[in-house]
C-alpha cells in the first residue's frame, strides 16, 4: 500500500483536511449533498486512489468504474499508479444530480521514484445515498499539456463566478445551447442556427485545448493572420465565431455520444464527454460557405475522446475548456449502449 501523504514535485494531496470533513455534510441520502460536499468527495476519492485504499472512501456496492472508457475493478489503472494530485482544479458541481465533475493535473509513476509523471485529467463522481456509485475517469498522459495546464495555477476567473440568480438558465437550456457547439461543429457549414452564420458566442468567446490556446491565438511575429476567406484550414488565431463561419471545420464529420453529466446552473457551466470522428476519404473534401472546394483534415480515420466544459451566460457561450487524446476510431465510452455510443443525439445522463 501507497503512502497517501507525499510530497512529489512540489505538490502534494491535504489528507488531514480530507479526513476532517463534517460527516453531516456527506450524508446525501439524507438530504441534499452541496457544492462542498460533492467537492469534499473529490478530495476523499483522490486520498484512496493515491493510496490505493478503496476504504478510504464510501463506495455502494456496485460501483462502476471506467477509465478512458474501458470498465475495471476498482483498485486497477490509475489507483496503481497516482503518486499526487497538481495544482489545478476546474469543477462542474451538479448537487441537483449528485454529480460533481472536474478538470485537474495529476502526478502519476516515473521511473525514478522521487520524481512525478504530469498527467491530465478528467473527472465524474456520482453520489447517491452518501455513497458513490459511479466513478468515471478520462486520463490525458501527454506531459507537456499537463504542464500548460498546471503553469496556469487556477482556473480563469470566469469560471468560478456565479450568475445572478435572475439570470440563470434552466437546466434544459444551458445543455442546449452547450449543445450547438457540437452541432456547429459537426460536418461544419459556416451557415450557423438560421442560415445567416449566427452562432451563441460571446464576443470574447475563447477556447483552450490540453492547455492551449486554440482561439483568438497571437499572430506569430513575422506572419500575417489567415483570411478565414481564402485560407484551407482554420487558424487557430481566429475567434469562435471565426472559426465556425468559415466552414473549415466540416471534415469533423461526426460529434457522438455527447453525454452531458454535470450541469452548474448557479456558474452557468456545463460538462460533458463525446468523440469527434474524422472519417477520411470523401469526408475531407468540401465545399466552404463561399463556394470553394476544400480538401482538409486527417487522411486516415480518426477519433478524438475528449471531455469538454461551457461556461455560458444569457443563452450564449464565453468560455469553452477541453482536454482531449487520440482514442481507436469508433470507440465508445463504455458508459452508453453501440447505438447511443455511435448517435449524434444529445443526452442529459446526469440525472440517471
Amino acid at each position: 500500500m501507497k503512502t497517501c501523504n507525499k510530497i512529489i514535485a512540489g505538490l502534494w494531496l491535504p489528507i488531514a483536511s480530507t479526513l476532517l470533513l463534517p460527516l453531516a455534510a456527506s450524508a446525501a441520502g439524507e438530504g441534499a449533498c452541496d457544492r462542498a460536499c460533492l467537492e469534499g468527495y473529490v478530495d476523499k476519492y483522490f486520498a484512496a486512489v493515491i493510496d490505493n485504499d478503496p476504504a478510504r472512501i464510501p463506495l455502494a456496492p456496485d460501483v462502476r468504474f471506467t477509465e478512458n472508457g474501458q470498465k475495471l475493478t476498482i483498485g486497477d489503472g490509475l489507483w496503481n499508479t497516482m503518486k499526487a494530485t497538481g495544482p489545478y482544479r476546474l469543477f462542474v458541481t451538479d448537487p441537483e444530480a449528485g454529480q460533481v465533475a472536474l478538470f485537474t493535473t495529476i502526478e502519476e509513476d516515473h521511473r525514478e521514484p522521487d520524481k512525478g509523471t504530469p498527467a491530465l485529467m478528467a473527472l465524474r463522481l456520482k453520489i447517491k445515498n452518501a455513497q458513490v456509485t459511479q466513478i468515471e475517469q478520462f486520463i490525458v498522459r501527454n506531459e507537456d499539456a499537463a504542464k500548460r495546464v498546471a503553469a496556469m495555477g487556477q482556473p480563469h476567473a470566469v469560471y468560478l463566478e456565479a450568475i445572478p440568480e435572475a439570470e440563470r438558465m434552466s437546466r434544459a437550456d444551458l445543455v442546449k445551447t452547450a449543445n450547438y457547439y457540437f452541432a456547429g461543429i459537426q460536418q461544419n457549414d459556416g451557415k450557423g442556427l438560421d442560415g445567416t452564420g449566427t452562432y451563441p458566442f460571446t464576443d470574447d468567446c475563447d477556447r483552450y485545448e490540453n492547455g492551449s490556446r486554440s482561439t483568438n491565438a497571437p499572430t506569430p511575429a513575422g506572419e500575417t493572420k489567415p483570411d478565414p476567406k481564402t485560407a484551407s484550414v482554420y487558424s487557430g488565431q481566429w475567434s469562435c465565431l471565426e472559426q465556425f463561419q468559415s466552414g473549415l471545420i466540416h471534415f469533423v464529420n461526426r460529434v457522438r455520444d455527447r453525454r452531458f453529466v454535470a450541469v452548474d446552473r448557479e456558474r452557468g457551466i456545463v460538462f460533458a464527454f463525446g468523440f469527434f470522428d474524422h472519417s477520411g476519404g470523401a469526408s475531407r473534401t468540401f465545399q466552404t460557405p463561399d463556394g470553394r472546394t476544400v480538401t482538409a483534415g486527417p487522411v486516415q480515420p480518426w477519433t478524438w475522446q475528449l471531455a469538454e466544459l461551457f461556461k455560458i451566460e444569457k443563452g450564449k457561450i464565453r468560455r469553452i475548456e477541453a482536454i482531449l487524446e487520440r482514442s481507436p476510431y469508433g470507440m465508445n465510452a463504455g458508459w452508453s449502449s453501440w447505438e447511443d455510443g455511435m448517435s449524434d443525439k444529445p443526452r442529459d445522463v446526469s440525472m440517471e
